[in-house]
């Protein structure tokens, strides 16, 4: 009897869990097929879930995993249908004269339909580099890397864009770091020339100060011999005024003229006694004004070339009736950005009194303590209600805190500080472990129980602070739309320093995110 050659669809004998052809299919109880290794891995995943066995396709749930068996004439159609469909394919390539390879769907003369299938050739097979149709995919590249024809033409457009700018960017990265470190070196020199010339000045003043004093004792004591004098010779003239005799009087009339030019003398020469002062501002107004044309001409001209030769130059068309002190002030703050830290709060240094938020970037004064306080954390500051956060600080770093209400302080300190004591050497900047700048009416500035009062009151909530490790150095900002520069500390620093805060009543302070731009 001839064999008779029932058709079957080649979708029908692929597993709809990896959607290949049968391998080893097992038939499961609602009647549906799969590959003993896919429905196994299936069922296994399932039951770590703790979840019941279904079927994958139908979502038929069984109460219990069934006994998987092989499907035996299933396995065998699957072989035969792959031995018939193969030897059909090799059959038409002899037909057709396919030298040495199959010939590819694509080999259609620009059609834009599968030649074996005359379906779309909406697939690509990345691992054979291929343009195929939905039915090639389960009938030769089961298990290869495929997409769409669409999506790959747009990654590989995309992969040559990148491939062609690839150097360009690279020498566009280079120039930026090189010229991002130049204008640093530029401007931190400045700043820490401008400081240098600052308390120069201030020398200045102070000696201007002393001497000024001094010269007025030197007047006071001139005066006083003046008074006493001028009361001799006044008591003189009350002497002569009384006399009968005019001989006498004429006499005598030379001496009291020569005292009364000098009483003249004295009075035009005390006629204005602050015009030494008012001339010494005038002065210093006039080279103010003489300065600021000079900086604008020139700071023009930089800007200007910046604008014509570099990118950078767009800020100064963001800006163009603005000040060209502007720039500068851009140039710092970027600076100051580039070595913005990320700072998190340490709940398990908080005083009891502290509530710290559930990011850690918030701390406020809160006295309803909890009444199951739970673990005794060790790192606790016990009698101060002060808190640490937890990164250690080396290197150069920059970061800003806002204050809410009238009393903190803004401190960095060694991680031995003393935590446990009532007196206080517990506080931030009554040790040798700390430095603090006290925030209330004034600022002050604090260490080893020495502390600086400064002039300036605070004006805005936000404090910055810049930490420069290796050179020593400690500064502090009141911030803004500008940067209002506090005080800088010098000290060799030892060890890593830890951000720290003290609060007063209603009080409340927040770290600032500093990845978004504040100009």
């Amino acid at each position: 009897m001839a064999e008779r050659h029932i058709p079957v669809k080649m979708n029908h004998l692929c597993c709809r869990i990896c959607r290949n052809l049968l391998r080893n299919p097992a038939t499961v109880p609602c009647g549906h097929n799969f590959c003993m290794r896919c429905i196994q891995d299936r069922w296994d995943r399932e039951e770590l879930k703790n979840n019941l066995c279904r079927c994958p396709e139908c979502d038929y749930e069984f109460s219990s995993r069934p006994q998987l068996i092989r499907n035996t004439t299933l396995a065998e159609v699957v072989r035969d249908t792959e031995m018939s469909y193969s030897k059909k394919k090799e059959e038409e390539e002899e037909e057709q004269q396919v030298p040495k390879r199959p010939r590819s769907c694509t080999e259609t003369s620009g059609s834009t339909l599968c030649w074996r299938h005359n379906k779309p050739l909406d697939v690509y097979c990345c691992t054979d580099e291929q343009i195929i149709c939905a039915q090639c995919t389960s009938a030769e590249h089961g298990g290869h890397r495929i997409g769409w024809v669409k999506e790959e033409r747009r990654r590989k457009q995309v992969q040559k864009t990148g491939k062609n700018n690839l150097p360009h960017m690279c020498i566009k990265q280079d120039e930026a770091r090189q010229t991002e470190a130049f204008c640093e070196s530029v401007v931190v020199g400045v700043i820490d020339s401008l400081q240098k010339h600052y308390l120069s000045v201030k020398e200045l003043i102070a000696a201007q100060e002393e001497a000024a004093a001094a010269q007025v004792r030197v007047s006071l004591q001139s005066l006083e011999v003046e008074m006493k004098e001028m009361k001799k010779r006044d008591a003189e003239l009350d002497h002569l005024a009384q006399t009968e005799s005019n001989i006498h009087f004429l006499q005598k009339w030379p001496s009291l003229k020569l005292i009364c030019d000098r009483l003249c003398s004295f009075h035009e020469a005390s006629e204005d006694p602050l015009l030494p002062f008012e001339l010494t501002k005038r002065a210093v107004e006039h080279l103010g004004r003489e300065l600021e044309e000079f900086c604008d001409k020139e700071f023009a001209s930089i800007c200007q070339t910046a604008s014509n030769s570099h990118p950078r130059g767009l800020y100064l068309k963001l800006f163009p009736e603005k000040n060209c002190f502007i720039y500068i002030l851009l140039i710092c703050v970027s600076l100051l950005t580039l070595y913005a830290c990320e700072l998190s709060l340490d709940p398990t240094t908080a005083h009891e009194d502290l509530a710290i938020s559930e990011g850690e970037k918030e701390v406020m004064l809160c006295h309803q303590r909890s009444k199951n306080p739970g673990v005794r954390y060790p790192e606790r500051f016990i009698h101060r209600r002060q808190v640490l956060c937890r990164e250690g600080l080396q290197g150069n770093c920059y970061y800003e805190v806002e204050v809410k209400g009238d009393k903190a302080e803004i401190a960095l300190a060694y991680k031995g500080i003393d935590r446990k004591s009532r007196n206080k050497l517990s506080a931030f900047g009554a040790n040798a472990n700390s430095w603090s700048l006290d925030r209330s009416k004034n600022y002050s500035v604090s260490h080893n129980s020495e502390s600086i009062l400064l002039t300036t009151p605070p004006s805005h909530h936000r404090i910055g602070v810049y930490l420069k490790f290796q050179n020593g150095t400690l500064s502090f900002y009141e911030v803004s739309d500008s940067m209002n520069f506090l005080y800088k500390v010098e000290a060799k620093f030892r060890e890593p320093l830890y951000p720290g805060f003290w609060l007063g009543e209603k009080s409340c302070i927040r770290l600032c995110d500093l990845t978004q731009n504040r100009l």
